[in-house]
């Protein structure tokens, strides 16, 4: 078959399925997927997949489809310890209940490029990670890198932000979970970055988590760092 063939075949492929988000499950247990779409994007797969241990499922999107991914665990009856949507496996137009560790993505953004990221604003629960696969970037620090946060905040979350369930904790709230404060919460008189710095909080619990994590978003003003861009027909998300 000729090269010119071999690019009208991929680029009808791309046409008809968008992008592909491959999902990885590592974490040894069987997770519910949570899947949400941005304003006037629709929830891929109705908004939730089942990921048994180690295995890998591939979904797609629009071109220009933009959302969230989060792990759901301890799932049984249709509810889950962490991430729960309200709604069984399916969770339509749902968001999961924190603390859960997110992936977040924009396709085709400002520029044309992909955004993606890790954040932990809503604190934690499992390790996460996305990764372009086949993108083209300037190979900077955040072009087209795996963004991850690859730390168990369940062995080492401070008491108070500890979400447990029977006795053994189960995530990691974040501060504007766990106290429900304007300060940590950043609205009411701290709703600008320039009002909401974690260096001026009772306790720089964001800096608990950006530790840990350098490269995730920790809280509603963290700075832009952790924000990636590339361009590629596959992200590889991997849970645990």
């Amino acid at each position: 078959m000729g090269v010119i063939k071999l690019l009208i075949l991929y680029g009808v492929f791309y046409t008809a399925y968008g992008r592909e988000f491959q999902l990885l499950n590592k974490h040894g247990k069987t997770l519910w997927i949570g899947i949400q779409g941005n304003a006037d994007k629709p929830a891929l797969e109705g908004g939730g997949v089942v990921l048994r241990a180690g295995q890998r499922l591939s979904i797609h999107s629009a071109d220009d489809w933009a959302g969230r991914f989060w792990p759901r665990t301890g799932c049984k009856n249709n509810k889950c310890r962490t991430g729960d949507c309200g709604k069984g496996l399916k969770c339509g137009g749902n968001g999961g209940a924190p603390p859960a560790s997110l992936a977040e993505i924009t396709l085709k953004g400002w520029g044309g490029l992909d955004y993606y990221d890790i954040s932990l604003v809503d604190g934690a629960n499992i390790p996460i990670s996305m990764k372009p696969i086949g993108g083209q970037g300037d190979k900077g620090k955040y072009s087209c890198k795996r963004a991850k946060c690859s730390h168990n905040f369940n062995k080492s979350c401070p008491k108070e932000l500890r979400q447990k369930v029977n006795g053994r904790t189960v995530g990691c709230k974040s501060a504007c979970l766990a106290f429900n404060t304007d300060q940590y919460c950043c609205r009411g008189a701290h709703d600008k970055p320039e009002t909401c710095k974690s260096t001026d909080w009772p306790q720089n619990y964001p800096k608990f988590f950006k530790d840990r994590c350098p490269d995730a978003y920790s809280y509603a003003y963290d700075d832009h760092k952790s924000t990636f861009t590339c361009n590629a027909p596959t992200y590889l998300i991997t849970f645990g």
